[in-house]
């Protein structure tokens, strides 16, 4: 893309046959006027090539979202591939990338994966947004580099439970640590120099916000260390990626979430979550003196930072976690996602025995725009738009 930036100039003509004391009065006076208009000019300039240095690639709409190990599977891909060719409105995927995937030994990094997706989207005009996953729901799997195990990592993560079981549900990150802070970041910024400006690298986020039931001791300080830590990842996000969209999942805790909402808002980080449970108590939660659920945000956000909600594949099966709720129609989904929600971006799942109800719907969408209905106006947060 190329772009222009033009001065403008004003030119004064003055009369050669005006008398001397009427041109030494307005001598001075033009000189000011010409500088007034010069500066004016520069200032407007240079405001504007600011605003195209830092626009960010935006292309909201619909994305498909890849899950495990198939993302490197050629057959599961030329499959991937070819429904997108045939499904107009996806604009691309979302791939899930574990630490250790992308940064094998410390500061060695690889990324040919990501390179190899952004080939064959490229060649479709599709785009790619990653999800960098820190948090295991795999009690074997960790998802972090093996280094991190040192002691001056605390280990790297913790194990937790769900739903009040005594056994292992997964790991997340010591995030509190400021080593572990650090290796992340390092990994960011090497992310970053690589694929800020590719063009068809659409945007990278972080995984869900919810802490987990740790079955080690959890201190208070290390509890707030963690979202203040987690906060700072993202304000390296936007440093690092200045020309695409960032993204955090956020659900829980609900006490939490005003404050480090409104520090996302202040970064132009966009608004996410893991799932659309439409009738979650604790996601839809609003009393007086209380600490709101997170679907409550999203809408005074609209049209500030990028909204994007994720589909995941018990989100088709329920409308609420515990599985007391309906199970919904596709339409369902995308309209609480479009009208509830705001969204910019929706990310589907492409689960088994649902994602053909999700493409059939794209494809009967009719002629709703590149986005697929969804808001695609340009966030106040950001300087300028490209897409």
């Amino acid at each position: 893309m190329k772009i222009n930036v033009t001065y403008r100039t004003t030119s004064i003509y003055c009369s050669t046959k005006v008398k001397q004391s009427l041109l030494a009065v307005l001598l001075p006076l033009v000189f000011m006027m010409c500088m007034a208009w010069l500066s004016i000019g520069i200032s407007h300039a240079s405001d504007k090539n600011t605003s195209v240095t830092h626009a960010v690639k935006w292309h909201p709409g619909h994305y498909y979202t890849l899950m495990g190990k198939s993302k490197d599977n050629p057959k599961h891909m030329t499959q991937i591939y070819q429904e997108l060719r045939k499904t107009p409105l996806l604009r691309g995927i979302q791939i899930r990338y574990d630490w250790a995937e992308l940064e094998p030994e410390e500061n060695v990094y690889n990324f040919s994966s990501i390179e190899n997706h952004l080939i064959q989207l490229a060649a479709q005009k599709k785009r790619l947004i990653i999800l960098l996953q820190l948090k295991s729901f795999d009690p074997s799997m960790p998802n972090v580099p093996e280094y991190l195990k040192e002691e001056k990592y605390e280990g790297g993560v913790f194990p937790f439970s769900l739903f009040g079981k005594k056994t292992i549900g997964g790991y997340n990150l010591k995030l509190w640590n400021p080593l572990v802070h650090d290796r992340l970041v390092a990994l960011i910024s090497a992310l970053g120099k690589r694929f800020n400006t590719h063009p068809y690298f659409e945007g990278i986020g972080l995984t869900e916000t919810a802490f987990g039931q740790p079955l080690v001791e959890i201190t208070n300080n290390q509890l707030d260390n963690y979202f203040t830590s987690l906060l700072s990842v993202n304000k390296q996000l936007r440093k690092y990626f200045p020309n695409t969209m960032t993204y955090q999942f956020t659900n829980f805790p609900r006490q939490k979430l005003n404050t480090f909402i409104g520090k996302l808002k202040e970064m132009g980080t966009g608004l996410g979550g893991p799932d659309i449970f439409m009738e979650d108590p604790g996601l839809t939660f609003k009393q007086a003196n209380s600490a709101k659920g997170v679907y409550h945000y999203y809408p005074e956000l609209s049209g500030i930072v990028p909204l994007t909600p994720a589909v995941m594949q018990t989100n088709y099966v329920n409308t609420r976690q515990d599985k007391k709720g309906k199970t919904p129609s596709v339409t369902e989904l995308f309209t609480f996602a479009r009208d509830n929600l705001k969204a910019n971006y929706i990310f589907w799942t492409r689960a088994p025995n649902y994602f053909p109800q999700v493409l059939q719907m794209l494809n009967e969408l009719g002629p709703v725009g590149d986005a697929g209905g969804l808001d695609s106006t340009c966030p106040k947060a950001y300087p300028a738009c490209t897409n």
